[in-house]
């Protein structure tokens, strides 16, 4: 078993129960349990700032699977949920993102591991550091980073979410 992070994110749809019905499916994915997740929290879009905010949480999940396996995986819940790649940052029913498995690295035109960009992103790092501060990333420690980030657009919604 190995230990992958993944983020998660929805702006479309009821997006809150998006993320959670994500949890739900990625907790029995093959070989696959989910192990701990975080809170939802709400999000300013980055990039096209004509959309709704976003819903983002971040889970550990526990698998038997590679790296290849699992991001098929995901791809394919996201198709599940109704994803359509109209252009970069449209809005979207689901997102999935694998951003890290413990021990694996990778540096191909399908995936890149741990993810290049996740220490950039608050709505990715917010998260992590409420579920896993202490996690070393190659940038440093989680908490480290979240807090060094303008978390500004970012908000934690009540844990009954």
């Amino acid at each position: 078993m190995t230990l992958a992070v993944i983020a998660l994110g929805s702006n479309l749809e009821n997006p809150v129960h998006q993320v959670e019905a994500a949890l739900q499916r990625l907790a029995a994915l093959p070989g696959t349990r989910l192990v701990r997740r975080s809170a939802c929290y709400r999000t300013a879009p980055v990039g096209y700032a004509e959309q709704p905010d976003f819903i983002n949480a971040v889970c550990e999940v526990d698998t038997e699977l590679d790296a290849e396996a699992l991001l098929a995986q995901l791809l394919q819940l996201e198709q599940d949920f109704g994803r359509v790649r109209s252009f970069r940052n449209a809005p979207r029913v689901l997102d999935l993102d694998l951003l890290l498995m413990d021990g694996v690295t990778r540096d191909s035109e399908f995936l890149t591991l741990p993810h290049p960009r996740m220490h950039e992103r608050a709505f990715v790092m917010l998260p992590l550091a409420e579920m896993a501060p202490e996690r070393q990333l190659p940038q440093g420690r989680v908490g480290d980073i979240a807090a060094a980030l303008d978390g500004s657009g970012v908000s934690r919604l009540p844990r009954s979410h």
